[in-house]
């Protein structure tokens, strides 16, 4: 019984296999991508951090722009920041409902995209990340016309990752991949704080 579910197991990999050699074979082009990494779940942005951890892996030059937080003491800010090969900045002034203040988060928004426009015509720079980006455009913040194109002009090879709830149909077109993270289950909901190391 057991050689035949083997036999059976084997002959099924071997067709995946095929098929996906296939489909990686026909992959022939070579170009930056631009991801979008939305939806109301945690660890959007663990993600992106996470790409930026794989790019330094192969020597690549990481450019990141954290909108909206204004914290300068999380664990991954205190560890990219001091990596060769990294430009960090934190560009916010807090969440919205801590400023309560729309010009002025508008006119912080603008600045901060003045230093993600910098790193977007960079060509030295290989990933760049926009780090809660969309609740910008949400907020008419920024001109949205202007960042798609400053996204869509950005040197070929270059990669860009943005983070954000409601991400906008736009962006999302122009997206090469797309993950929506969903909410199941959140520890805060139960009354547990932001933890280090996993939060923070």
């Amino acid at each position: 019984m057991s050689d035949n579910i083997n036999t059976r197991h084997n002959a099924r990999m071997a067709r995946k296999k095929a098929v996906i050699d296939a489909n990686i074979n026909r992959a022939t082009v070579e170009r930056g991508l631009l991801l979008v990494l939305t939806g109301n779940g945690k660890g959007k942005s663990s993600s992106a951090f996470g790409m930026v951890a794989r790019a330094l892996g192969h020597g690549m030059k990481v450019g990141v722009a954290q909108f909206i937080k204004s914290r300068t003491d999380t664990g991954e800010e205190a560890f990219f920041s001091r990596q060769p090969g990294v430009e960090w900045h934190v560009l916010g002034d807090g969440f919205t409902w801590d400023t309560q203040d729309r010009e002025r988060d508008i006119a912080t928004a603008r600045r901060g995209w003045q230093v993600a426009e910098r790193m977007l015509a960079d060509p030295a720079i290989d990933l760049v990340v926009l780090d809660e980006l969309t609740y910008l455009l949400k907020y008419g913040y920024l001109d949205q016309d202007a960042v798609l194109d400053a996204i869509a002009g950005r040197p070929p090879m270059q990669h860009v990752v943005v983070t954000g709830r409601g991400a906008p149909a736009e962006l999302i077109e122009l997206a090469d991949t797309v993950s929506e993270i969903a909410d199941e289950k959140h520890a805060y909901r139960a009354g547990v704080k932001a933890q280090k190391g996993v939060d923070l």
